[in-house]
């Protein structure tokens, strides 16, 4: 019974919203027909006929307007639809009929421009609603059976054909997968998962057919949350709205104070007639939420779910932002960043020996290991006996060899001469160490650092342009990695070995200040998200919790969403300000001009009308891009972009190399620098110079295009001389060295100081080119 009972208003309200889609613009046809209908008759002389038709057309615009008015009291909103009421009847009272029809012919057709402008704008969130899928394909044995989606669990294995929606949250059993993840992450360009690799739910098979292992059931996949936001988004009014509210408190008793005295002043009820025509607001005030929900679905199409019009209000006025370090500023996940190998040993046969016992562990080192030797197209070698000790690492056989990846048993004192340097460079750069020992001897170390998004240094210098004029750091880290994060992207300050309680008192004095916005990703995240004004969830990696507790979720993993969310709030709630202003002062002259007598009751309904049009048409621009947007990409420039970020990866041994070469210089000056500085040269002219050469010709011309000229470029191109000036002089020197049979000491301070430069060059030129260029692109 319950269900009954809770069903008919369900069906109630949905019968009375298609009743109201189906009047608004029967109402347009009604009215624009008798306005139409009456001037042919005027035109042909049947002037009494002509008035009928017209009065017909306004007498068929009082009744809806109003129910308007009074749906609008019942909900205690004194609407300015009330003068719209006034006027249409003065208009009948007087006998000015024409005006009449005019004035019903602009609400009708302003409800139903408000209306479409509301479809239009909302249309982004209502496709994540529509695309949700219902079925899934459940494979027992050599059978495929259709299944509902509710029916779906975990560990159930799931069929993905070509083109349909994955269901559920899974990882791919089958593969590679090629997916179409723009409808969450609002990026065009497909992207591959290997077998093993997770998948969520909502994004499109633009592949062959795989099977996926249902790691979550259907009510708590990723789609069905971003269903959830999406069902919610637009469902409560934002302060703004409110303003227009109040701005309609005291433009009703004005627009009556100026009838009423364009009545004494003119003794004719027509010119109050005029005032209250031209004063008609009609969709006026509906501008500011055309725009609100116009952002709304910006925000929609850049990957980002806004749980509600004040949120993005409130997004547009936030002063002061707080942001977690881990998953938020930096990636969220260990990467390899540095392979040290032993003497006579090889980075390569590290990372292949490490990667052949690591793909057999579950451990979060292990999975970066095994990553970024896939990345680099290493072979692994089937390994024997493989065991796994928690807290120590993974032992076992590769080709009759006894090899452990983890923590070392050699002690501190009994360890080389390298692999002291390599603990010392962990500590120094904040890194987990793995070590990898063969028949019981060090054989190299692998250094894996959470690093620093990419993107996130220009998110921040973005999100201050936006407006933000505090910039914070709450996290439970140490205080050492925490502060260097956050010198880096330029924070205001630091709050390290944050509790989830300390975060909540963080945010709550903060907000006491300054409307404060909150972005995290983790479980401990969300309780600071739900104090914050507006919660920000990384949603694409983050927990449920967090993302439950935010009011805007970003679904790509990507912290430059959070800049964009930013300048949509601020432009949309610019713009419906902009809209309600902007169309009453418009409609507070034309009153002016009605009272002086100057502006006729039939001439002021097609001003009000024109007013009326070019406040919603202002409103609707919300759904455009600003001027402060992230440039839109060519296909091949993206491309571009992606193949350089890909040749950075492979090129940072390479760096590595050359201040390995440095520092041995500093030690001896024997053959054995002498290879190592030959071997530096070698890497420059075969990778690294190519590599310079290929950006400055292929990729800056075609990122001059998209970021206004060659002068976008200029710096980057100065730091590819240096790095020429510095490898040429690198040459010299062992051109020198061969002319002489060996180094000589008259060189080593230059060539040390030339190897030392241009690794810094180097470095420093891949970070500005990842965080300026690459960081655009998908």
């Amino acid at each position: 019974m319950a269900d009954t009972a809770t069903s008919v208003p369900v069906r109630s309200a949905d019968a009375h919203a298609r009743l109201r889609r189906r009047l608004e613009p029967a109402l347009l046809v009604v009215t624009v027909a008798a306005l139409v209908g009456g001037a042919a008759f005027w035109f042909s002389g049947q002037r009494v006929v002509a008035d009928v038709c017209w009065a017909a057309g306004t007498l068929v615009a009082v009744v809806p307007a109003l129910a308007w008015v009074v749906a609008a009291l019942r909900r205690r909103r004194a609407g300015v639809d009330l003068i719209a009421v006034l006027a249409l009847a003065g208009t009948l009272a007087v006998g000015e009929y024409v005006a009449g029809c005019l004035i019903a012919v602009m609400l009708a057709s302003g409800r139903t421009l408000e209306a479409a402008a509301g479809r239009r704008a909302a249309r982004d969130l209502r496709a994540l609603l529509e695309r949700a899928p219902r079925f899934a394909r459940r494979r027992t044995g050599g059978r495929v059976d259709v299944i509902a989606l509710a029916d779906a669990r975990v560990g159930d294995v799931l069929v993905t054909g070509s083109g349909e929606v994955v269901a559920v949250d899974g990882r791919v059993l089958t593969g590679p997968a090629m997916l179409d993840e723009s409808a969450l992450t609002g990026e065009p360009t497909p992207v591959e998962r290997g077998v093993g690799e997770p998948v969520r739910s909502g994004v499109v098979n633009a592949g062959g057919a795989f099977d996926i292992e249902a790691t979550a059931t259907a009510a708590d996949s990723t789609y069905a949350h971003i269903v959830r936001l999406a069902e919610q988004a637009g469902a409560q009014r934002a302060p703004v709205v409110r303003l227009a509210e109040r701005y309609a408190a005291w433009f009703l008793p004005l627009s009556l104070a100026v009838a009423g005295i364009a009545w004494l002043v003119g003794g004719s009820a027509i010119r109050a007639v005029a005032v209250l025509v031209v004063a008609t607001p009609c969709p006026l005030l509906l501008a500011a939420p055309v725009a609100v929900v116009s952002g709304l679905s910006r925000a929609a199409r850049q990957g980002v779910v806004v749980r509600d019009g004040g949120a993005l209000e409130r997004l547009g006025r936030a002063r002061t932002l707080l942001l977690d370090k881990t998953g938020t500023l930096t990636v969220g996940r260990p990467r390899v960043r540095h392979i040290i190998p032993a003497p006579g040993r090889s980075g390569t046969e590290v990372l292949s020996l490490a990667a052949s016992l690591d793909q057999m562990s579950a451990h979060v080192l292990a999975e970066a290991i095994v990553t970024e030797a896939r990345a680099r197209g290493l072979v692994t070698l089937p390994a024997d006996g493989v065991v796994e000790e928690p807290g120590s690492g993974v032992r076992g056989r590769l080709d009759g060899r006894y090899v452990t990846v983890g923590r070392t048993t050699v002690p501190a004192d009994a360890r080389p001469g390298w692999a002291r340097s390599a603990e010392n460079r962990a500590l120094l750069d904040d890194a987990a160490i793995v070590w990898l020992t063969v028949d019981g001897a060090l054989t190299g170390a692998i250094l894996l650092r959470d690093p620093l998004r990419p993107e996130a240094p220009r998110t921040l210098r973005r999100l201050r342009e936006a407006g933000v004029s505090r910039l914070l750091m709450l996290t439970g880290d140490r205080p050492e990695p925490a502060r260097e994060v956050a010198a880096v992207v330029g924070l205001d300050g630091v709050r390290a070995e944050q509790t989830p309680a300390d975060k909540v008192a963080a945010v709550r004095a903060e907000s006491g200040r300054a409307v404060t916005v909150m972005v995290g990703d983790g479980i401990n995240d969300a309780p600071a998200l739900a104090a914050a004004d507006v919660g920000v969830a990384m949603g694409a990696r983050g927990s449920t919790a967090s993302s439950e507790a935010a009011d805007v979720v970003l679904t790509t993993d990507r912290v430059d969403r959070i800049a964009d969310t930013m300048e949509i709030a601020v432009r949309a709630r610019r713009i419906a300000v902009q809209s309600a202003a902007g169309g009453m002062a418009l409609s507070l002259l034309a009153m002016v001009a009605a009272l002086l007598g100057w502006l006729p009751p039939a001439p002021g309904a097609l001003v009000q009308e024109a007013i009326d049009v070019a406040v919603i048409v202002n409103a609707l621009r919300a759904l455009l891009p600003g001027r402060g947007a992230r440039p839109s990409l060519e296909a091949d420039t993206t491309h571009l972009l992606h193949r350089f970020a890909a040749e950075h990866e492979r090129l940072a041994d390479d760096l590595d190399a050359v201040r390995d070469a440095a520092g041995l210089l500093a030690a001896e000056h024997g053959p054995r620098a002498l290879a190592a500085v030959r071997n530096v040269d070698r890497m420059l002219t075969e990778r690294v110079l190519p590599h310079e050469h290929a950006e400055e010709r292929e990729l800056y011309p075609a990122l001059a295009a998209s970021l206004g000229g060659p002068e976008a470029t200029a710096t980057m191109s100065r730091a590819h001389a240096e790095i020429d000036r510095l490898a040429n002089r690198i040459g010299a020197h062992l051109r020198w060295a061969d002319s002489a049979g060996g180094l000589v000491p008259e060189q080593l301070d230059d060539l040390r100081s030339c190897l030392y430069g241009l690794h810094s060059v180097l470095r420093l030129h891949f970070r500005q080119e990842e965080e300026s260029y690459f960081s655009l692109a998908p």
